[in-house]
């Protein structure tokens, strides 16, 4: 059983930053796909970053590219997300997902293209 076990949510003021983590213990391969998603109540569950274990390569949604850094270490088999200038739009559930596979450049930030989903960690950002 695939298990992504997110973390580095919190309660921060307008203006600071985060770095959230997704872990995949044991879940190693070159050809993964590890995305981030975001829920807020409400609202339908947004794609917002991707990443591919290969090469690297990023995607992001052109909401948040200006302020959202997607990195992985294959070596633990981590993704981060990196935010700056949150601001109270951004809070939300933000959940990481993960599939192994090609996938379409236009899938990539698609919730339905994901196998393994994590629990989730609380993003609030206060004005």
């Amino acid at each position: 059983q695939v298990q992504l076990v997110e973390s580095g949510g919190g309660s921060v003021q307008a203006g600071g930053s985060l770095r959230l983590s997704c872990a995949s213990p044991g879940y190693s391969n070159r050809s993964k796909f590890t995305a981030w998603f975001r829920q807020a109540p409400g609202k339908e569950r947004e794609g917002v970053a991707a990443i591919y274990s290969g090469d690297g390569r990023a995607y992001f949604a052109d909401s948040v590219k200006s302020r959202f850094t997607i990195s992985q270490d294959n070596a633990k088999n981590t993704v981060y997300l990196q935010i700056i200038g949150l601001t109270p739009e951004d809070t939300a559930m933000y959940y990481c997902a993960a599939r192994v596979g090609f996938v379409p450049a236009s899938e990539v930030l698609r919730p339905g293209t994901y196998y393994y989903w994590g629990q989730g960690t609380q993003v609030t950002v206060s004005s």
